[in-house]
């Protein structure tokens, strides 16, 4: 889990900006740093070589470094910004597209690069988002971004509430260790 992962939304398949390589996600997360790097090149050299630290300002300055909580007023984006900056993993799922629980856990897997024998439960999840991480060594935090979990039938309120939990023992697992693990979510 070392390497930054985005969730592959079948969407965007047809449509010609996901053409080439990555995902939609990523393809707009490239053009936008191209960008600013070019306003940096325009603002002079000091711009483009100061660090985002050293203003004393911190996207995540008022988010505990272990929680679970609703996207609220951050943005995709800047949450993907802070994680690279603060050199932490970022693991993005897109989950709008999804009916139920098995789908759920199917398109996180899949976003975040689970292994094969991922059970597409709730205690497999569990087990990817703590011990099997931990046995590959020293971490240095996560944030993670749950889009769009459904509302659909057949999975309800519950469900979303288990889901949540199992981020929320996970998140108690890396405090433990002393390891910030932010996840951010957001309902379809």
């Amino acid at each position: 889990m070392s390497d930054t992962n985005y969730a592959h939304d079948p969407r965007v398949a047809s449509d010609p900006l996901a053409s080439g390589e990555g995902n939609l996600f990523q393809r707009v997360l490239q053009k936008h740093e191209a960008q600013r790097e070019a306003a940096r090149g325009k603002e002079g050299e000091q711009a483009a070589t100061e660090p985002a630290g050293e203003t004393g300002e911190s996207l995540f300055s008022t988010v505990q470094p272990n929680i679970v909580q609703s996207i609220r007023a951050f943005r995709v984006q800047d949450l993907h910004d802070e994680a690279q900056r603060l050199e932490q993993h970022f693991l993005y799922a897109y989950c709008a597209n999804a009916q139920s629980k098995q789908e759920v856990l199917e398109t996180i897997a899949l976003s975040f690069l689970f292994p094969k024998h991922f059970g597409k439960n709730y205690d497999a999840l569990r087990d990817c988002l703590t011990d099997l991480v931990q046995k590959a060594g020293q971490q240095p935090g996560f944030v993670i971004v749950l889009e769009g979990l459904p509302i659909a039938q057949k999975f309800d309120k519950d469900g979303r509430e288990t889901l949540l939990d199992v981020f929320r023992e996970a998140s108690e697992f890396w405090a433990e260790r002393k390891v910030p693990f932010r996840v951010f979510y957001s309902f379809a």
